[in-house]
C-alpha cells in the first residue's frame, strides 16, 4: 500500500487536519448514547456531509467515522460482530469524498480506545486487544482509509496493543494520546514518556502528538514537551475548541475562530506538523486556521506566557514533566483503580 501521508509529508511544512466528528454528528441529529458508527450505514449522507464539512475548510486530512468501532465499544449496542464491516464502511464513504476533493486529501481511519481497562489493573488481555484493533485495521483497509489514526488513548499498553495490530493489517498508522490531568493521560503518561514509548516500538507510528485534553493552551503546552524531546517525527496537534460549557441542555466550546486561528499558528511555532482540531471544532473554526496557517509567517517557538496570554491560562501549574511525577502518577492511579 502506498503511503500517501508520508508524500503529502515531503512536500509540504504543515497539513491541516479535520475538527470535531461527535460535535457535528450531534448537530445532525445524533443523540446522546446514540452508536455513531451505525450511521455509516442508517444516514451515510450525513457521514459524507461531515468529511465535506474539512474538504470545504481546507482540511488535508480527515478522520473516518470509526472512533468506537472496535467490538467492546459496539457490543454496548449489541453490534460487536459488525467492528470490521462498520469500520470499512466508514472509509468507503471517506474514499468517496476524498477522491472528488481535486487535490490530494488523506483519509485517516480513526482507531479509538477499547474502553477497556488492561491487564494487571483491568481484564482485557494484550492478546484480546491486538485481536480488537486488527479487526478494524482490516476494515478501515478494506475501505480504502491511506492511513490508520489512533486517538484519545491513555494507556501505553493499549498504544502498544494498537501498533502491534496495526502491523498485522500492514497499515501505516498515526497515535494520539490525550493529556488532561496536570499534562498526563488518565493512566500517568507525560509528553516525554510517549516520546520515549513512540521510539521504542517495533513498528513506530509516522507521526504522534496530542488531541483532546482540556483545552487549547493545555494541549501546547504538551506539544512543547514533545518538542524539547527533540523529536524528529512529526507531531500532531488537535486540541479543542475551548472549554466545554453547559447551555440550555447542550454542551458549547467557547473556542471562537480567531482563538483556534491563533492556536494552530501556535501549535505550527511549538513545533507541530500536522494541526486540527478536536472536540467543538467547526467548520468555521478550520477556515479561520487554515488562512492564518497561510498567511502568517513562522515565529519563534511560543513561551508558555504567550500561549496563555494569547490562548487563556493552563488548568495546572505544571505540565506533569518534573522528575519523578509520571512515575509516580501511575502508581498512585493503579493502586487507587485496584482498590476499587
Amino acid at each position: 500500500m502506498t503511503n500517501a501521508l508520508s508524500r503529502l509529508l515531503e512536500t509540504r511544512d504543515w497539513l491541516l487536519a479535520d475538527g470535531a466528528t461527535g460535535t457535528n454528528l450531534f448537530n445532525m441529529g445524533l443523540t446522546s448514547g446514540d452508536a455513531p458508527e451505525l450511521w455509516n450505514e442508517e444516514h451515510p449522507d450525513r457521514i459524507k456531509k461531515l468529511y465535506q464539512f474539512a474538504v470545504d475548510s481546507g482540511s488535508d486530512l480527515f478522520l473516518t467515522n470509526s472512533f468506537g468501532g472496535n467490538a467492546s465499544r459496539l457490543n454496548l449496542h449489541n453490534a460487536g460482530h459488525r467492528a470490521r464491516e462498520l469500520s470499512r464502511m466508514s472509509a468507503e464513504l471517506g474514499r468517496e469524498v476524498a477522491d472528488k476533493a481535486g487535490r490530494p486529501v488523506i483519509v485517516a481511519g480513526s482507531v479509538g480506545p477499547t474502553g477497556d481497562i488492561m491487564e494487571p489493573v483491568g481484564t482485557l488481555s494484550h492478546a484480546d486487544a491486538v485481536e480488537m484493533f486488527h479487526e478494524q485495521a482490516e476494515g478501515l483497509k478494506e475501505g480504502g482509509a491511506d492511513v490508520l489514526w489512533l486517538e484519545t488513548i491513555s494507556a501505553p499498553e493499549e498504544f502498544r496493543a494498537a501498533a502491534e495490530g496495526f502491523a498485522l493489517a500492514g497499515m501505516d498508522w498515526c497515535g494520539t494520546m490525550s493529556f488532561d490531568t496536570a499534562g498526563r493521560t488518565m493512566m500517568g503518561v507525560t509528553s516525554a514518556d510517549l516520546v520515549k514509548l513512540v521510539e521504542e516500538l517495533p513498528n513506530p507510528p509516522i507521526g504522534f502528538g496530542a488531541n483532546c485534553g482540556t483545552g487549547a493552551s493545555d494541549l501546547l503546552r504538551t506539544i512543547l514537551g514533545f518538542s524539547a524531546q527533540g523529536t524528529e517525527r512529526p507531531v500532531i496537534s488537535k486540541g479543542n475548541a475551548g472549554i466545554p460549557k453547559y447551555h440550555e441542555g447542550h454542551i458549547h466550546y467557547d473556542g471562537t475562530p480567531e482563538l483556534m486561528a491563533d492556536y494552530a499558528v501556535m501549535a505550527r511555532d511549538a513545533g507541530a506538523t500536522i494541526i486540527g482540531g478536536c472536540c467543538g471544532t467547526m467548520a468555521e473554526h478550520l477556515v479561520a486556521m487554515r488562512e492564518a496557517l497561510e498567511t502568517r509567517p513562522r515565529g519563534e517557538r511560543p513561551s508558555p506566557e504567550k500561549i496563555t496570554d494569547a490562548l487563556g491560562a493552563f488548568s495546572s501549574a505544571n505540565d506533569g514533566t518534573e522528575e519523578g511525577a509520571g512515575s509516580n502518577v501511575r502508581k498512585t492511579r493503579r493502586r487507587r483503580m485496584a482498590e476499587d
